[in-house]
């Protein structure tokens, strides 16, 4: 559900699947609102326009959280942003990786 989100909203390759899952117990969470309550940060380069990260996020409510059985209040989503040249991934500086997808999208 949520790469299809993220694959749907920004045209990321179905290949493209870098996905961090961090589960936090009850007393980990400083205020939770519920048994439900998820939190989903997204961290991806910068260059997305706020059209883009618009859809991102109307994904997660309408197509995530009804996967889940999760109300509007049960669901938080962050969009973090970085430039390219703050990621260092397979050796080098992100802005010097080749991309088979667009971030200016």
């Amino acid at each position: 559900m949520i790469h299809r989100a993220v694959t749907s909203a920004w045209g990321l390759p179905e290949e493209k699947r870098f996905h961090r899952f961090l589960w936090l117990d009850d007393e980990d969470m400083v205020a939770p609102r519920g048994d439900a309550y998820l939190v989903v940060e997204v961290l991806c380069f910068t260059g997305r326009s706020p059209a883009a990260v618009r859809a991102l996020i109307a994904a997660f409510f309408d197509d995530v959280a009804p996967a889940l059985g999760l109300g509007p209040d049960d669901l938080e989503v962050i969009v973090l942003e970085a430039p390219p040249t703050h990621w260092g991934i397979r050796g080098r500086a992100g802005d010097e990786l080749p991309l088979d997808y667009r971030v200016d999208v």
